[in-house]
């Protein structure tokens, strides 16, 4: 079918997409590509629609259609919506996205390419042309231009105006789906089986879509509670939020319970999980001192306090709250939901159900404690290293809870410090560059046990002086501030030779620190800390990786944002990888898509940078594709999944690349 029926079917809703399709997330540089390839004549894949019966079809947008047979575009949202934005100069009936991404193609008449309007390079030149003026206005302004410009190459302007002019009678193959017997679900797996886009749809996706055929509404409603707790911090996506809403509203985890609820008891059942999310998020934040998303772990303990808040029959007492607090940090600390989430999520929801009719928490403290097998924190937990090893946010917690204070002028370090140069920052109590010099490794410099939290001003103030120095003054002018740090009192312990013994010297303050603010949450019913239950206490092992300065989580995220901008998902910053069965953290990956960067289409990916060859054996051996640098990761981004170069075995040798 030419393109210009296709686009013609988009316009009088012949052709529309099923509520369960993502919204349009292509980016600029790919919309070039595409009319760069329909301008050369270059395939562009075909289309997999749906032929369904138009009468109770799920429609994205809801919109209303006639009687008879309906199209369903189910492979090739993302290039049909950018062919109607650039050629129809406005986005299509079903869209749901940033106009943006189409708007302002140019055409370079002479050099025959494709860029987005650029003011002082474009205006008044006319040999960039208005593609999507082009397209609706037809050629004949445009002849007048380039005759104006001289006869000598007037006619090879005029075949290359032409031959874009042309674009839209170019014939797409389209795959059709029959058959009106065909279940939503059954389509949702032909999808994933042939999606060119590579993103497979999650049961969450299939659930939401569920959702959105009964309420159409729903999915910008919740991007709108997303983007709210965005704004204060926190980053959550629409798969976590379903979950929430999911166990606030059937007390499982599961997403098919959800199958059967109206629409209005959807609408009301995100209400009540958005404001128990709130009631959440303010007890971690003012209690705990977690405020941003960097330092935010256990997050899939959120449902689980979500419900017990909902389910109470009145706000829960400062003693119920500081312990479902208790039970939360032991969640997050051990990785409670590092492993099968649904299965423990259900075990924990039961509890929970529990311990509201019981009056207490013991019940969700006794599951916790069956698990794990001893709640207490020993001195080898703090001996993790890397900014993504578990502990680093109860080290945040710590320094938030307990007023730790500014080296450089003894000011407590609670939130909302005003200025730029007062946020907090990562100091490395013995510089890095002084260890090194001093034949200490890598990992050692990293130790969490050498980290602390100060002003922006004073972590430059202190610069790469070591602490024998630096200390002595501190310890003159703010007599408390390096206790409020958990430095030890020892002075030996500060010279640089003795940094092995300074380490270890203050992993038993943090850890002594980490039980006694557990126990104060625990308001005096310290038995959940002292008596372990029986079983085998899992043993602390150093875990390997993780993201080791401030320049290299910069390096990440605009690595991030980068692969964001390609339409893909941005992957997970400091993942944990962990033993599903008993949740220990085993490692730490910089930057990793543990699904792949196309969903189910492709094995796990990681970007490990400056690792060990003991973490990159680690990686390889638990079946992640790696890259050791930003510019082979780069390639293959844009050559494997976006190029649609020829595709490495998934079980070829050598997985890792650097380059």
């Amino acid at each position: 079918m030419k393109l210009v029926q296709i686009l013609d079917k988009v316009q009088n809703l012949s052709l529309a997409l099923p509520v369960f399709q993502r919204g349009y997330v292509w980016k600029r540089e790919q919309v070039r590509k595409l009319f760069s390839s329909l301008y050369h004549r270059n395939p562009v894949g075909s289309l997999l629609v749906w032929e369904t019966p138009a009468a109770g079809a799920d429609l994205k947008g809801g919109a209303a259609v006639a009687e008879g047979n309906l199209s369903l575009l189910l492979d090739g949202q993302q290039r049909i919506t950018s062919a109607f934005g650039v050629i129809r100069g406005d986005a299509p009936p079903f869209f749901d996205g940033d106009a943006k991404a189409f708007s302002g193609l140019r055409f370079q008449v002479d050099d025959e390419r494709f860029e987005f309007y650029q003011p002082t390079k474009m205006a008044d030149d006319p040999l960039w042309v208005d593609v999507s003026r082009l397209m609706r206005k037809g050629m004949g302004e445009y002849i007048a231009k380039m005759a104006g410009l001289g006869s000598e190459p007037l006619a090879r302007r005029l075949d290359h105006l032409a031959r874009l002019h042309e674009i839209t009678t170019i014939d797409i193959h389209i795959d059709e789906i029959t058959g009106s017997e065909r279940t939503t679900d059954e389509v949702v797996e032909i999808f994933n089986v042939v999606n060119s886009g590579g993103t497979k749809l999650s049961k969450g996706d299939l659930a939401l879509a569920k959702i959105c055929a009964g309420w159409p509404e729903a999915r910008a409603r919740m991007k709108t509670h997303l983007s709210t707790w965005e704004k204060a911090g926190y980053d959550f996506n629409l798969d976590w939020l379903l979950r929430c809403l999911n166990t606030v509203l059937t007390g499982k985890a599961e997403f098919r319970h959800l199958d059967d609820q109206p629409a209005a008891k959807i609408e009301e059942g995100l209400k009540r999980a958005t404001s128990a999310v709130d009631s959440v998020l303010n007890l971690v934040a003012g209690h705990l001192g977690l405020d941003h998303d960097r330092v935010l772990f256990g997050r899939y303990a959120i449902p689980v306090m979500a419900r017990y808040f909902d389910r109470h029959p009145s706000p829960p007492s400062a003693a119920d709250s500081d312990r479902l607090l208790f039970w939360y940090l032991q969640a997050a600390m051990w990785g409670r939901f590092s492993g099968s989430t649904e299965t423990v999520l259900d075990r924990d929801l039961e509890a929970a159900e529990e311990s509201i009719r019981r009056r207490n928490l013991d019940p969700l403290l006794e599951q916790m404690r069956l698990w794990r097998g001893r709640l207490r924190v020993e001195p080898a937990h703090f001996e993790g290293w890397s900014l993504g090893a578990r502990f680093y946010p109860i080290l945040y917690l710590l320094t938030r809870m307990g007023a730790a204070q500014n080296f450089c002028d003894g000011v407590p370090l609670k939130k909302h410090l005003l200025g730029v140069m007062s946020r907090l920052e990562v100091h490395h109590i013995f510089p890095k560059a002084q260890l090194y010099k001093h034949g200490y490794s890598k990992s050692e410099a990293n130790s969490l046990a050498n980290f602390c939290f100060l002003t922006k001003a004073c972590n430059l103030k202190i610069g790469d002086t070591i602490p024998e120095e630096y200390f002595s003054c501190v310890e003159r002018q703010y007599p408390d501030a390096l206790e409020s740090q958990w430095i030890p009192e020892n002075k030996d312990l500060w010279r640089i030779e003795n940094y092995r013994e300074f380490l270890k010297a203050r992993q038993c303050l943090l850890a002594e620190e980490t039980n006694r603010r557990l126990a104060d949450l625990l308001h005096g019913d310290t038995r959940w800390i002292e008596e372990p239950a029986p079983g085998v206490q899992p043993a602390a092992a150093p875990v390997l990786g993780g993201i080791t300065s401030e320049e290299e989580e910069r390096t990440l995220l605009d690595l991030r944002a980068w692969v964001a901008e390609k339409g893909l998902s941005p992957g997970v910053l400091s993942f944990d990888f962990s033993d599903p069965g008993t949740g220990e953290q085993k490692a730490v990956f910089d930057l990793a898509w543990p699904d792949g960067i196309q969903t189910g289409l492709s094995r796990p990916v990681a970007v490990l940078l400056d690792e060990s060859d003991e973490l990159l054996r680690f990686a390889n051996d638990a079946g992640y594709r790696f890259f050791t640098s930003v510019p082979a990761f780069r390639r293959y981004v844009e050559t494997e999944i976006l190029g649609g170069g020829a595709v490495i075995p998934e079980d070829a040798p050598g997985a890792g690349e650097s380059g």
